[in-house]
């Protein structure tokens, strides 16, 4: 089943109700991630494609990840829990609740007005140049996986 559309205001405003349920104490149902390390680590996609995280991959892993991973990382199948996260998403340090959550839905609005035409204009660091069901069902089922991680 198709995701929605990530360029869609109807579902940043549903992703924003998610996000807003979200409490500094919420608990995780699987994985490591406090919370606000979450929500630090689901910036990271969107701090890519803004430039402001340039950290890509080894070029051995750039190949694993395209040859292996792009269809999983892209398709319409939900992640399962407890999967290897990536070096570069990987949030162990502190981070600011409110500040994480105001961030993530600032981006999650920059990516929605950008449009799926100019994003795919762009490669992603890790995968190369991505069509828009691509960045889409990437992007969506990132952030529906990781807030059912803490049950919103």
């Amino acid at each position: 089943m198709p995701y929605p559309s990530i360029f869609s205001p109807e579902t940043s405003q549903q992703i924003f109700e998610r996000i807003d349920a979200l409490q500094p104490d919420s608990p995780a149902l699987w994985g490591k991630m406090h919370v606000a390390q979450m929500l630090a680590h689901l910036c990271v996609p969107y701090e890519q494609i803004k430039g402001e995280n340039t950290q890509q991959p080894p070029w051995f892993m750039k190949i694993i990840l395209k040859l292996f991973l792009k269809k999983t990382l892209t398709n319409e199948v939900p992640y399962q829990k407890n999967a290897p996260t990536a070096p570069a998403f990987i949030k162990v340090e502190i981070h600011d609740f409110e500040n994480e959550k105001r961030r993530l839905k600032s981006y999650i609005t920059d990516i929605e007005k950008m449009g799926a035409e100019q994003l795919c204009q762009q490669a992603s660091l890790s995968l190369g140049m991505l069509k828009e069901s691509e960045w889409n069902n990437m992007l969506y089922k990132h952030l529906d996986h990781h807030l059912k991680q803490f049950g919103v």
